[in-house]
C-alpha cells in the first residue's frame, strides 16, 4: 500500500478548518501593530529614530513623567493571563489562551480606542507571574489582567496593585461585577426595589462570584450570601480560605447553612457564577418578582426559559438571550476613563460609578428583557469612560 505523502495528508487534516469559520478569521491572528507616523525620507526617518528620538528620551529621563506624553505608553494596556481559566475551557495553557487575548486586546480597540497587547505567560507560580508583570509594566499604563484561577487571581492582582502606580484590574472579577450591580440596579428599580430591599443568593465564591459579592456591599445590597461547592459560605465553617473566610464575616447575615437551593427560598435575587445547576422548584421558591442571573457560559446555571416561568427579570451570560451580562459594557470604559486622567489606579468608587453610569443609559427604558444596554450602543463606552475618570478626580487618583 503506498505511503500518503505528507502534503496530502496535511491538508486532509487542515480541511475541517477551513470549513469552519472561526477559523477562517483568526488565521493570521486578529491584531497588527501600525504606524502613526509616516517615514517618507531621511528627514522623517531623523525625527522618528536617530539622532531625533534621543532628545525625547534625554527629556523622559529628566522627567519621566513625560513618556506618557511622547511615548503610546499613556494608551496601552497589557492584557495578561496564564491561560489557566479561559472562558468556559479552564486550565488550557498560555499558547491556547491567546485567541482570547488577542480578542481581548480588539475590543479594547473596538469599544474604546484603547491599545491593548496580549500577553500569555508561561507560568503559573504567583510569584513568578508578579515579579514578570512588574518587569513589563513600564512599557504600559494599564494591566488587564484575565482568566487567571482563583483563589491566585486575588493575590496576583492585589500585589500588583500594591507594586504598581498604573490601574491594575482583573476582568473576571471587576469587569462581571460592575454589569451585574449595573442590571441589578435596573432589575429592582423595575420591581419597584432598591438594592437595600434585597436578599442575593450567590453560587460561586471563584474570581467573579467574590467581587460581584463584594460591589454589591459596597452597593448597598440588603442581605447578601455565597455558596461554593460545599454548600454555604458562613462563619465558622471548616476549610475555608482566607478570601471565603473573610466572605464568611461580611455576608449571610441570616446564617444559612445548607445548600444554595435551601438559601434561595423567599431569596429576592439568584445569581449563578458557579457552573452547577439549581432546580426550577428552587427557582419557583424565591419571592415574588424575583431577579435570576444565572450567568454560566455556555450552560447557565438554570434554562432562562424555565427561570422566566418564575422571576420577573431573567440575565445570562449568553448572547442568544435577552439582558446579556457581558464584560465589554465596563472594561474598555473603565481603561478610557482610568487612562484619560492618568490614574495611578482604579478604585471601588470608579468601579461603582461605571455600573451607575451603565444603569443610567437604559434609563426609563427598562424593561424585564432591557435592564442592561446592548455592547453595540454606542452611548456605552463614552457615559462610562466619562464617570470613571471623574470618580478618579474626586478620589484623588488623577494625574491629569
Amino acid at each position: 500500500m503506498a505511503a500518503t505523502p505528507a502534503s496530502a495528508s496535511a491538508s486532509a487534516s487542515a480541511e475541517p478548518f477551513e470549513l469552519d469559520p472561526a477559523f477562517a478569521l483568526h488565521r493570521g491572528g486578529k491584531l497588527e501593530v501600525r504606524s502613526t507616523v509616516p517615514v517618507r525620507n531621511a528627514d522623517d526617518l531623523s525625527l522618528a529614530y536617530t539622532p531625533g528620538v534621543a532628545r525625547v528620551c534625554t527629556a523622559i529621563a529628566d522627567t519621566p513623567a513625560l513618556v506618557h506624553d511622547y511615548t503610546w505608553v499613556s494608551n496601552v494596556v497589557a492584557v495578561v493571563s496564564d491561560g489557566t481559566a479561559v472562558l468556559g475551557l479552564g486550565d488550557i495553557g498560555p499558547s491556547a489562551a491567546m485567541p482570547v487575548m488577542e480578542g481581548k486586546a480588539l475590543l479594547f480597540k473596538e469599544f474604546a480606542n484603547v491599545d491593548a497587547v496580549p500577553i500569555c505567560l508561561d507560568c503559573t507560580d504567583v510569584d513568578a507571574i508578579v515579579e514578570t508583570v512588574v518587569r513589563l509594566a513600564p512599557s504600559f499604563g494599564g494591566i488587564n489582567l484575565e482568566d487567571i484561577s482563583a483563589p491566585r487571581c486575588f493575590e496576583v492582582e492585589d500585589r500588583l496593585r500594591d507594586l504598581l502606580d498604573i490601574p491594575v484590574f482583573h476582568d473576571d472579577q471587576h469587569g462581571t461585577a460592575i454589569v451585574v450591580l449595573a442590571a441589578l440596579q435596573n432589575a429592582a428599580r423595575l420591581t419597584g426595589r432598591s438594592l437595600g430591599d434585597l436578599r442575593a443568593v450567590v453560587a460561586g465564591a471563584g474570581a467573579s462570584g467574590v467581587a460581584v459579592t463584594r460591589i454589591l456591599l459596597e452597593a448597598g445590597i440588603g442581605d447578601i450570601a455565597v455558596s461554593d461547592s460545599k454548600g454555604m459560605i458562613y462563619e465558622g465553617r471548616e476549610g475555608l480560605n482566607p478570601v471565603k473566610e473573610a466572605l464568611a464575616r461580611d455576608t449571610n447575615r441570616t446564617g444559612h447553612t445548607g445548600s444554595t437551593e435551601e438559601a434561595l427560598a423567599g431569596a429576592d435575587v439568584f445569581l449563578g457564577l458557579s457552573g452547577s445547576t439549581v432546580s426550577e422548584q428552587a427557582i419557583a421558591s424565591m419571592a415574588a418578582d424575583a431577579i435570576v442571573f444565572a450567568l454560566s457560559n455556555p450552560t447557565p446555571e438554570v434554562h432562562p426559559e424555565v427561570a422566566a416561568r418564575h422571576a420577573r427579570v431573567v440575565a445570562t451570560g449568553r448572547s442568544d438571550f435577552p439582558n446579556q451580562i457581558n464584560n465589554v459594557l465596563a472594561f474598555p470604559g473603565v481603561f478610557r476613563g482610568a487612562l484619560d486622567v492618568r490614574a495611578s489606579t482604579i478604585t471601588e468608587n470608579m468601579k461603582v460609578a461605571a455600573a451607575n453610569a451603565l444603569a443610567a443609559v437604559v434609563g426609563d427604558e427598562v424593561t424585564a428583557t432591557y435592564v442592561i444596554p446592548s455592547p453595540f450602543d454606542d452611548r456605552v463606552a463614552p457615559a462610562v469612560t466619562a464617570a470613571v475618570a471623574a470618580q478618579a478626580r474626586a478620589d484623588g487618583v488623577a494625574r491629569a
